[in-house]
């Protein structure tokens, strides 16, 4: 019997593959990183093959790592880097223009120009988002304008638009299937939550044209089948989500005033808001959770951009760390007496603040700054940056997210037992870390698995989940207060709006 299932997890860095048994638990994982490219200041891209052969090589390897045959697999979930924009021809399948990742920022001024036009608020009132080079839409539209003839081969329908997610759904199926999910779908500036359909004012507005849409479906669909000959067996493609959404279904956060915070490249925190889509007042999003039989579930959430990318600075810029895991190690041994604050503006500040143009900055140095303050700072920086969040959705939230809230935590920061007491100190709430912290993997896996029959339903997976450890607050109010006095000023310095 075919009862286990393959999740892709196809991240910002790296591409990694997990096979997941009957039970829900971890078989094997492989994983690979990617290189990352950087035209110009403030431009992130990727090379499409390269998240087309990890994707496949990973699969491979997992499959082979579990003892398995591909025809045991009763499905694939996949989830992906969301926001990362790709267009590619219709009949042949090869991309127009490198991936514009999430991160990038070379659509500022195009968003500055709508906003200053009046059109952000209807944006809002049907996306749920704000008017930032963060989306899809503004993306796809550059593509459009800056590559000789797309413009027309798009209104002729011979291009494609899709984020990461449907670019290897179309790859798998071998160009059978150009589909993608409502969570992917929900971050792409052209996607109305509230009606469930790509909005034609939003194309016109843009200037992207229906015809190179994907189709939009459940979380959980049958989405088709992979070509025999990439894993060895066709295999139906079952579960997508959007990293963010993967990660809140993998957390069980399936009651409204459930939280989680993902900590990865970067952190997204969501808070689940039910059948009902929650305008914010805070520069939050309202965004899809995730859609199961045609029924909708929202979230409220913040985005924060540079996370575990500021402990890659520390490794790979300024070259004082060797592993993420060393950041731990030299914040225990920083000196107390220094309040040191990195604001990571390395591509602008997100959620609350939505700052396009604000760039990093450092405070508080003196002569006796080293690797371990600077560690500390960096690691210090995504717990303020928590905090803002939350204080925003306690803001637009009330039924929920009061100070009783427990946060689940996940990603690959989250290991770090430092970071994490600092965290519920600064939240000054506790803090859950599960005991599968590769929740974003599980939770596509549980989504093609509940498709296929495999996994239970919600209340029985929710029962499931499992705390490894919870931090509580233990600092004290006085320096609480203090040192977040002291990141408020730090940032309000970098500030350019």
């Amino acid at each position: 019997m075919a009862d286990y299932i393959l999740a892709i997890d196809q991240g910002t860095t790296s591409s990694r593959a997990i096979v997941f048994d009957s039970q829900v638990r971890i078989v094997a994982v492989a994983q690979e990183e990617f290189e990352q490219h950087f035209p110009n200041s403030g431009w992130v891209e990727h090379e499409p093959e390269d998240i087309w052969a990890t994707t496949v090589r990973t699969c491979r390897e997992a499959i082979v790592k579990a003892g398995l045959a591909a025809d045991k697999l009763a499905g694939i979930g996949i989830t992906n880097q969301r926001e990362t924009t790709l267009v590619w021809e219709r009949e042949t399948g090869r991309p127009i223009h490198r991936a514009i990742v999430w991160q990038d920022r070379r659509t500022a001024e195009r968003c500055a120009a709508l906003k200053g036009a009046g059109h952000e608020t209807t944006v809002t009132a049907k996306t749920g988002l704000l008017l930032d080079p963060y989306f899809s839409g503004t993306k796809v539209a550059w593509i459009l304008e800056n590559v000789d003839g797309a413009a027309e081969a798009a209104h002729a329908g011979k291009l494609c638009f899709g984020t990461v997610d449907s670019y290897l759904l179309w790859r798998l199926s071998g160009g059978a299937v150009h589909a993608t999910d409502a969570t992917n779908a929900s971050r792409t500036l052209l996607y109305n939550i509230h009606e469930g359909r790509w909005d034609e004012d939003l194309l016109a507005l843009l200037g992207v044209p229906a015809a190179m849409l994907p189709e939009v479906k459940d979380s959980a669909a049958e989405y088709g089948v992979t070509t025999a000959e990439i894993l060895g067996a066709a295999v139906p493609i079952l579960g997508i989500a959007g990293d963010q959404q993967a990660a809140t279904v993998g957390q069980a956060c399936f009651r409204p005033g459930m939280m989680k915070s993902t900590y990865g490249t970067g952190c997204f925190a969501l808070l689940n808001t039910g059948q009902h889509a929650v305008a914010s007042r805070n520069k939050l999003l309202t965004t899809i959770a995730y859609q199961l039989d045609g029924k909708t579930t929202y979230a409220l959430e913040g985005s924060i951009f540079v996370a575990g990318a500021a402990v890659q600075w520390l490794r790979d810029g300024l070259k004082i760390i060797e592993t993420a895991a060393d950041t731990g190690k030299l914040a225990k041994q920083a000196d107390a007496a220094q309040e040191v604050y990195l604001v990571p503006a390395f591509v602008g500040l997100g959620a609350p603040h939505w700052d396009a143009e604000a760039r990093g900055a450092i405070f508080g140095l003196t002569r006796g700054t080293g690797r371990a303050e600077l560690a500390r700072a960096a690691l210090e920086s995504v717990c303020y940056q928590t905090q803002d969040l939350l204080e925003a959705m306690r803001g637009d939230w009330s039924d929920g997210a009061s100070d009783g809230t427990v946060l689940r935590v996940d990603g690959g920061m989250v290991a770090s037992d430092w970071t994490m007491q600092f965290l519920a100190d600064i939240l000054k709430a506790p803090v859950d870390r599960p005991k599968v912290l590769e929740t974003t993997a599980l939770g596509a896996a549980y989504l093609a698995g509940l498709k296929a029959g495999v996994y239970p339903g919600l209340n029985e997976f929710s029962d499931s989940w499992a705390l490894d450890r919870r931090f509580s607050p233990q600092m004290a109010g006085e320096t609480r207060a203090r040192k977040l006095a002291g990141w408020r000023d730090a940032v309000r310095r970098t500030l350019t709006q």
